[in-house]
């Protein structure tokens, strides 16, 4: 049986981001692939993920077998169908290893959403508005703010590249429900050292490599551009000031 996520009694965010507001029929599919969230931590981030399997059905499968060990809170499927595995409340096993903001232990910290797509073209119109939908009560609930929506690669730099290059970064930033990118150009003189510092500066603390910074980066902002680095690779998560 289905629900709708409440729009009653929920905390507002303070950081001006805009939510979406309607409701969203959620149905209930239960993963006992989750625990407690440890040391009293709660939902900070909202992580998005791809699914990678050939149907939702087959994700949900996975996600909910004790044997794999993995699981999320949602999965949207393309269809705009939202099935939810975890109660938000509980530490879902999404995330992994990996670093964002000088955070550990993500999955204590999040909200793990799995998009039904196999990574190989653009996300579906139905499952994008269901998100958009998903997301803003969620965001309002935990005093979530549109920066800590990040997705699996940005904590998790070469190691994880979902939700992807066809990812629609730029359609939840329009909502409110994404950090807004920098508009300003970049350095006169760019180099990959100094374009790590801004990375790191920005959230990605992940201990890597240079190179896989700045791949990571680009997969979110730059989809499909590849080649030394360039003053455009700062524009979108800095700000002159940090540029030295």
């Amino acid at each position: 049986m289905g629900m709708a996520l409440p729009a009653d009694g929920i905390r507002r965010r303070s950081d001006g981001c805009r939510a979406a507001d309607r409701p969203v029929e959620i149905h209930q599919y239960h993963s006992p692939n989750c625990g407690a969230r440890r040391n009293g931590l709660v939902p900070r981030f909202v992580v998005l993920h791809y699914t990678g399997m050939a149907s939702a059905e087959a994700a949900i499968r996975r996600l909910c077998d004790p044997a794999h060990e993995v699981s999320a809170h949602y999965l949207i499927c393309r269809t705009g169908r939202v099935t939810q595995l975890v109660g938000q409340g509980l530490r879902a096993w999404h995330a992994g290893a990996g670093e964002w903001l000088g955070l550990s232990d993500i999955n204590s910290r999040s909200i793990g959403i799995e998009l039904d797509n196999d990574g190989q073209g653009p996300f579906s119109a139905p499952l994008m508005a269901s998100l958009e939908t998903l997301l803003g009560p969620m965001m309002a609930a935990w005093n979530i703010p549109c920066e800590n929506v990040i997705g699996h690669s940005d904590m998790a730099p070469g190691r994880k590249f979902d939700p992807g290059p066809w990812f629609d970064w730029a359609r939840l930033e329009a909502q409110g429900l994404a950090a807004q990118r920098g508009t300003d150009r970049g350095p006169q003189d760019p180099s990959l050292e100094s374009f790590a510092k801004l990375a790191q500066n920005a959230g990605y603390t992940a201990q890597v490599d240079p190179e896989t910074l700045l791949a990571t980066v680009r997969l979110r902002y730059r989809p499909f551009k590849t080649g030394p680095v360039e003053p455009q690779d700062y524009t979108p998560i800095g700000h002159p000031s940090r540029w030295t």
